[in-house]
Protein backbone atom coordinates (compact mmCIF):
# COMPACT_ATOMS: atom_id res chain seq x y z
CA UNK A 1 0.00 0.00 0.00
CA UNK A 2 1.42 3.43 -1.09
CA UNK A 3 0.31 6.72 -1.07
CA UNK A 4 -0.28 8.15 -4.53
CA UNK A 5 2.69 10.68 -5.66
CA UNK A 6 2.61 14.24 -5.15
CA UNK A 7 2.70 17.37 -3.22
CA UNK A 8 2.86 16.73 0.47
CA UNK A 9 0.82 16.46 3.03
CA UNK A 10 0.08 19.05 5.67
CA UNK A 11 0.91 19.40 9.35
CA UNK A 12 -0.54 19.89 12.31
CA UNK A 13 -3.33 17.19 12.05
CA UNK A 14 -1.94 15.35 14.64
CA UNK A 15 0.74 15.42 17.79
CA UNK A 16 3.40 13.60 18.90
CA UNK A 17 3.67 13.52 22.94
CA UNK A 18 7.35 12.51 23.70
CA UNK A 19 9.14 11.65 27.48
CA UNK A 20 5.81 10.69 28.93
CA UNK A 21 5.94 8.68 32.42
CA UNK A 22 4.43 5.49 33.18
CA UNK A 23 1.82 6.20 35.76
CA UNK A 24 2.35 5.51 38.89
CA UNK A 25 1.74 2.61 41.26
CA UNK A 26 -0.94 4.55 43.27
CA UNK A 27 -2.23 7.54 43.32
CA UNK A 28 -3.65 9.70 40.12
CA UNK A 29 -2.16 7.43 38.26
CA UNK A 30 -3.65 4.49 38.74
CA UNK A 31 -7.03 5.72 39.00
CA UNK A 32 -6.59 7.00 35.72
CA UNK A 33 -5.16 3.73 34.51
CA UNK A 34 -8.44 1.90 36.49
CA UNK A 35 -10.94 4.33 34.67
CA UNK A 36 -9.36 4.22 31.19
CA UNK A 37 -9.90 0.43 31.90
CA UNK A 38 -13.36 0.56 32.95
CA UNK A 39 -14.23 3.20 29.86
CA UNK A 40 -13.03 0.81 27.26
CA UNK A 41 -14.78 -2.08 27.97
CA UNK A 42 -17.95 -0.75 29.58
CA UNK A 43 -17.92 2.65 27.84
CA UNK A 44 -18.67 4.80 31.08
CA UNK A 45 -16.94 7.53 31.97
CA UNK A 46 -16.00 7.19 35.65
CA UNK A 47 -13.40 9.32 36.04
CA UNK A 48 -15.29 11.73 37.96
CA UNK A 49 -16.60 9.13 41.00
CA UNK A 50 -12.93 8.02 41.14
CA UNK A 51 -11.84 11.37 42.05
CA UNK A 52 -8.67 11.05 39.87
CA UNK A 53 -6.98 10.58 35.92
CA UNK A 54 -4.00 12.18 36.59
CA UNK A 55 -0.43 11.29 36.88
CA UNK A 56 1.55 10.12 34.31
CA UNK A 57 1.71 11.21 30.57
CA UNK A 58 2.99 14.24 30.61
CA UNK A 59 6.55 15.28 28.81
CA UNK A 60 6.75 17.38 25.40
CA UNK A 61 3.67 17.66 22.80
CA UNK A 62 4.51 19.08 19.60
CA UNK A 63 2.49 19.06 16.01
CA UNK A 64 3.50 16.34 13.89
CA UNK A 65 4.74 18.44 10.70
CA UNK A 66 4.14 18.28 7.02
CA UNK A 67 5.68 14.80 5.67
CA UNK A 68 6.51 13.90 2.14
CA UNK A 69 4.76 10.79 0.39
CA UNK A 70 8.09 8.92 0.81
CA UNK A 71 7.64 10.28 4.66
CA UNK A 72 3.84 9.14 4.82
CA UNK A 73 5.06 5.53 3.13
CA UNK A 74 8.01 4.28 5.19
CA UNK A 75 7.68 6.59 8.96
CA UNK A 76 4.93 5.55 11.26
CA UNK A 77 4.34 8.85 12.42
CA UNK A 78 3.64 10.18 9.10
CA UNK A 79 1.54 7.49 7.94
CA UNK A 80 -0.81 8.00 11.10
CA UNK A 81 -0.78 12.19 10.01
CA UNK A 82 -1.84 10.96 6.31
CA UNK A 83 -4.60 8.52 6.78
CA UNK A 84 -6.25 10.32 9.30
CA UNK A 85 -6.69 13.02 6.24
CA UNK A 86 -7.44 10.92 4.30
CA UNK A 87 -10.20 9.84 6.65
CA UNK A 88 -10.57 13.52 7.41
CA UNK A 89 -11.84 13.91 3.16
CA UNK A 90 -13.58 10.67 3.38
CA UNK A 91 -16.34 11.33 6.10
CA UNK A 92 -16.49 14.68 5.88
CA UNK A 93 -17.85 13.73 2.74
CA UNK A 94 -20.20 10.98 3.69
CA UNK A 95 -21.41 11.57 7.22
CA UNK A 96 -23.54 14.51 6.18
CA UNK A 97 -26.12 11.85 4.51
CA UNK A 98 -26.64 10.11 7.75
CA UNK A 99 -27.92 13.82 9.19
CA UNK A 100 -24.72 14.04 12.02
CA UNK A 101 -22.88 17.35 11.61
CA UNK A 102 -19.07 15.96 10.74
CA UNK A 103 -16.33 17.41 13.27
CA UNK A 104 -12.65 16.43 13.05
CA UNK A 105 -11.13 14.02 15.35
CA UNK A 106 -8.01 14.80 17.14
CA UNK A 107 -4.77 12.50 17.14
CA UNK A 108 -2.16 11.78 19.32
CA UNK A 109 1.01 9.59 19.04
CA UNK A 110 2.72 8.82 22.00
CA UNK A 111 5.99 6.90 23.97
CA UNK A 112 5.49 5.65 27.38
CA UNK A 113 2.26 7.14 28.40
CA UNK A 114 0.07 10.21 28.31
CA UNK A 115 -2.70 11.75 29.61
CA UNK A 116 -6.22 11.66 28.15
CA UNK A 117 -9.66 12.51 29.44
CA UNK A 118 -10.74 9.25 29.69
CA UNK A 119 -7.77 8.35 32.09
CA UNK A 120 -3.90 7.70 32.04
CA UNK A 121 -2.99 5.36 29.00
CA UNK A 122 0.11 3.51 27.86
CA UNK A 123 1.74 1.34 25.23
CA UNK A 124 0.38 -1.74 27.01
CA UNK A 125 -3.22 -0.12 26.15
CA UNK A 126 -3.56 -0.50 22.44
CA UNK A 127 -4.99 2.54 19.74
CA UNK A 128 -8.07 3.61 21.40
CA UNK A 129 -10.30 6.82 20.79
CA UNK A 130 -11.54 8.63 23.98
CA UNK A 131 -15.06 10.16 23.20
CA UNK A 132 -14.54 13.48 26.02
CA UNK A 133 -11.71 14.82 24.44
CA UNK A 134 -12.64 13.19 20.31
CA UNK A 135 -9.00 11.92 20.51
CA UNK A 136 -7.44 8.69 19.04
CA UNK A 137 -4.53 7.45 20.98
CA UNK A 138 -1.91 5.79 19.40
CA UNK A 139 1.36 4.19 20.75
CA UNK A 140 3.47 3.06 17.44
CA UNK A 141 4.68 -0.06 19.89
CA UNK A 142 1.25 -1.32 19.36
CA UNK A 143 2.02 -2.74 15.87
CA UNK A 144 5.09 -4.52 17.35
CA UNK A 145 2.84 -6.10 19.55
CA UNK A 146 0.42 -7.58 17.31
CA UNK A 147 3.09 -9.07 15.16
CA UNK A 148 5.21 -10.65 18.05
CA UNK A 149 2.47 -11.79 20.26
CA UNK A 150 -0.80 -12.02 18.18
CA UNK A 151 1.47 -13.35 14.93
CA UNK A 152 0.14 -10.54 12.50
CA UNK A 153 1.91 -10.12 9.70
CA UNK A 154 1.97 -6.25 9.91
CA UNK A 155 2.00 -3.87 6.91
CA UNK A 156 1.26 -0.71 5.56
CA UNK A 157 -2.71 -1.78 5.40
CA UNK A 158 -3.04 -3.38 8.33
CA UNK A 159 -1.30 -0.42 10.79
CA UNK A 160 -4.23 1.74 8.73
CA UNK A 161 -7.33 -0.34 9.25
CA UNK A 162 -5.93 0.39 12.72
CA UNK A 163 -6.13 4.18 12.45
CA UNK A 164 -9.73 3.55 9.96
CA UNK A 165 -11.37 1.35 12.47
CA UNK A 166 -10.73 3.94 15.74
CA UNK A 167 -11.72 7.19 13.51
CA UNK A 168 -14.85 4.79 13.11
CA UNK A 169 -15.47 4.72 16.74
CA UNK A 170 -15.41 8.83 16.25
CA UNK A 171 -18.25 8.58 13.76
CA UNK A 172 -20.24 6.66 16.08
CA UNK A 173 -19.78 9.00 18.73
CA UNK A 174 -21.01 11.92 16.70
CA UNK A 175 -23.95 9.94 15.34
CA UNK A 176 -24.96 8.81 18.62
CA UNK A 177 -24.60 5.25 18.60
CA UNK A 178 -22.20 5.32 22.06
CA UNK A 179 -24.85 6.61 23.71
CA UNK A 180 -27.92 4.27 22.21
CA UNK A 181 -25.51 1.14 22.52
CA UNK A 182 -25.27 -0.56 26.43
CA UNK A 183 -21.66 -1.13 26.36
CA UNK A 184 -21.75 -2.65 29.74
CA UNK A 185 -22.32 -6.73 29.08
CA UNK A 186 -20.12 -9.01 26.71
CA UNK A 187 -21.01 -11.75 24.64
CA UNK A 188 -20.87 -12.62 20.94
CA UNK A 189 -24.42 -10.65 19.86
CA UNK A 190 -24.26 -7.84 22.33
CA UNK A 191 -24.13 -4.09 21.54
CA UNK A 192 -20.17 -4.32 22.64
CA UNK A 193 -19.54 -6.22 19.84
CA UNK A 194 -21.67 -4.67 17.55
CA UNK A 195 -20.15 -1.55 18.38
CA UNK A 196 -16.64 -2.98 17.29
CA UNK A 197 -17.81 -5.01 14.20
CA UNK A 198 -19.27 -1.75 12.63
CA UNK A 199 -16.11 0.15 13.34
CA UNK A 200 -14.47 -2.52 11.21
CA UNK A 201 -16.97 -2.12 8.60
CA UNK A 202 -16.54 1.63 8.61
CA UNK A 203 -12.97 1.07 8.32
CA UNK A 204 -13.88 -1.34 5.25
CA UNK A 205 -15.52 1.26 3.65
CA UNK A 206 -12.72 3.90 3.92
CA UNK A 207 -9.98 1.74 2.20
CA UNK A 208 -12.53 0.35 -0.55
CA UNK A 209 -12.73 4.47 -1.33
CA UNK A 210 -9.20 5.75 -0.83
CA UNK A 211 -7.91 4.83 -3.75
CA UNK A 212 -10.52 6.49 -5.94
CA UNK A 213 -10.82 9.87 -3.63
CA UNK A 214 -8.76 13.05 -4.65
CA UNK A 215 -6.81 14.39 -2.32
CA UNK A 216 -7.81 18.17 -2.14
CA UNK A 217 -4.49 19.63 -1.33
CA UNK A 218 -2.52 17.66 -3.60
CA UNK A 219 -4.67 16.71 -6.85
CA UNK A 220 -4.07 13.06 -6.81
CA UNK A 221 -5.75 9.98 -4.91
CA UNK A 222 -5.08 9.32 -1.97
CA UNK A 223 -3.68 5.63 -2.26
CA UNK A 224 -2.35 4.08 -5.13
CA UNK A 225 -4.81 0.67 -6.17
CA UNK A 226 -4.88 -1.53 -2.75
CA UNK A 227 -3.35 -5.07 -4.02
CA UNK A 228 -4.91 -8.25 -3.17
CA UNK A 229 -1.76 -9.05 -0.51
CA UNK A 230 -2.15 -5.58 0.91
CA UNK A 231 -5.51 -6.37 1.17
CA UNK A 232 -4.89 -9.56 2.96
CA UNK A 233 -2.50 -7.89 5.54
CA UNK A 234 -5.80 -6.01 6.53
CA UNK A 235 -7.65 -8.74 6.91
CA UNK A 236 -4.48 -10.86 8.78
CA UNK A 237 -4.41 -7.52 11.44
CA UNK A 238 -8.22 -8.29 11.64
CA UNK A 239 -8.73 -11.53 12.71
CA UNK A 240 -4.86 -10.83 14.93
CA UNK A 241 -7.52 -9.11 17.13
CA UNK A 242 -10.57 -11.01 16.87
CA UNK A 243 -11.84 -12.47 20.68
CA UNK A 244 -11.27 -15.66 20.00
CA UNK A 245 -7.55 -15.68 18.40
CA UNK A 246 -7.00 -13.28 22.08
CA UNK A 247 -7.99 -15.92 24.03
CA UNK A 248 -6.37 -18.75 22.13
CA UNK A 249 -2.91 -16.73 22.52
CA UNK A 250 -3.59 -16.28 25.93
CA UNK A 251 -3.78 -19.69 26.45
CA UNK A 252 -7.28 -20.19 27.71
CA UNK A 253 -10.73 -21.42 26.73
CA UNK A 254 -12.95 -19.36 23.88
CA UNK A 255 -15.43 -17.81 25.91
CA UNK A 256 -17.57 -16.26 23.24
CA UNK A 257 -19.71 -15.01 26.51
CA UNK A 258 -17.13 -12.59 27.12
CA UNK A 259 -15.73 -10.96 24.08
CA UNK A 260 -16.57 -7.74 23.66
CA UNK A 261 -15.07 -6.96 20.19
CA UNK A 262 -16.25 -9.96 18.15
CA UNK A 263 -14.23 -13.42 16.75
CA UNK A 264 -11.57 -12.95 13.70
CA UNK A 265 -14.26 -14.23 11.31
CA UNK A 266 -16.77 -11.59 12.23
CA UNK A 267 -13.96 -9.13 12.47
CA UNK A 268 -12.89 -10.08 9.22
CA UNK A 269 -16.18 -10.36 7.60
CA UNK A 270 -17.27 -6.53 8.60
CA UNK A 271 -14.52 -5.12 7.36
CA UNK A 272 -15.29 -6.75 4.15
CA UNK A 273 -18.93 -5.89 3.84
CA UNK A 274 -17.70 -1.97 4.03
CA UNK A 275 -14.88 -2.65 1.78
CA UNK A 276 -17.44 -4.37 -0.99
CA UNK A 277 -20.56 -2.36 0.18
CA UNK A 278 -19.24 0.94 1.12
CA UNK A 279 -22.29 2.08 2.28
CA UNK A 280 -23.47 3.11 6.02
CA UNK A 281 -26.86 1.32 4.80
CA UNK A 282 -24.53 -1.77 4.93
CA UNK A 283 -22.52 -1.12 8.15
CA UNK A 284 -25.65 -0.85 10.12
CA UNK A 285 -24.58 -4.09 12.86
CA UNK A 286 -27.48 -3.22 15.39
CA UNK A 287 -29.98 -4.20 12.41
CA UNK A 288 -27.97 -7.62 11.52
CA UNK A 289 -30.18 -10.60 12.97
CA UNK A 290 -26.28 -12.61 13.03
CA UNK A 291 -23.06 -11.14 13.15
Amino acid sequence: MTFSEGGQFEGGRVRRRSGGRAAAAGGGGLVGVIALAIFLFTGQDVSPLLGGGTGGGQGQVEDVGACTVEQANTDPTCRFSATVQSLDAFWSATLPATGATFAQPAGEVFEGATQTACGAASASTGPFYCPPDQTIYLDLGFFQLLQSQYGAQGGPLAEMYVYAHEYGHHVQNLTGVFDRADRSGGGAESDSVRVELQADCYAGMWAGDAATRVDPDRGVTFLEPITEEELAQALDAAAAVGDDHIQQQSGGGVDPHTWTHGSSEQRQRWFTVGYERGSVEACDTFAATTL
